[in-house]
């Protein structure tokens, strides 16, 4: 499936080479603007697969148009421009929603695997969200069990990937998978599949 990308870059230059690797390695762009602001609403309308942010815009910073698009709760991926990498700015945009940052200037081969970085790390979180929903509605789960079932889930499963990960040489997509295809096959939890993981009972 073609995954279809908002770019939100208020350098014309920068935005047109963005345009041109995307529409080579297959994307299809949907929009494009100089603005954060319209970069909401572009991504309102045209319900992406992928945003592009550039920290600094007129109009709305990129942070602010990452806040803005998590508020629309659509399944959405945000990946960050900037040229700076202070940590303070990573969990900021951390906060805001931002699935994965790429610092400027960029070379044509860091971009694409930063896009895969943010949708692996979105598609994760959506598993997450739905796993913890499905629990709400079929187990009459209260909203702040679920959210803090949620938060104990990522917790837990970050931690089994990073295992996963280094023992079993797994990439972070390929951790995942395995801890979310366990889940569905013995009818777990994936909380539960990653604390058998942690504890040494469950290899790939």
């Amino acid at each position: 499936m073609t995954r279809r990308v908002v770019i939100a870059e208020d350098e014309a230059i920068i935005r047109l080479d963005l345009k041109e690797i995307l529409l080579d390695e297959g994307y299809d762009v949907v929009g494009e603007t100089g603005r954060g602001d319209e970069a909401v609403e572009l991504v309102r309308a045209h319900r992406p697969d992928l945003v592009i942010l550039d920290i600094k815009m007129p109009g709305s910073d990129g942070l602010a148009a990452a806040r803005s698009i998590r508020d629309l709760d659509l399944k959405v991926a945000v990946l960050i421009l900037t040229a700076f990498s202070q940590r303070s700015l990573i969990d900021e945009a951390r906060d805001a929603g931002v699935a994965a940052y790429l610092v400027k200037p960029f070379q044509r081969i860091e971009l694409i695997p930063a896009i895969d970085q943010a949708v692996a790390r979105c598609e994760q979180e959506w598993a997450i969200d739905d796993e913890a929903h499905r629990a709400q509605t079929e187990g009459g789960v209260d909203l702040q069990a679920s959210a803090e079932d949620k938060l104990e889930t990522r917790r837990m499963v970050d931690g089994a990937k990073g295992v996963l990960m280094e023992q079993s040489g797994l990439s972070e997509a390929e951790a995942f998978g395995f801890i979310q295809k366990t889940a569905m096959t013995t009818r777990s939890r994936m909380v539960d599949v990653a604390r058998q993981v942690l504890e040494g009972t469950l290899a790939p």
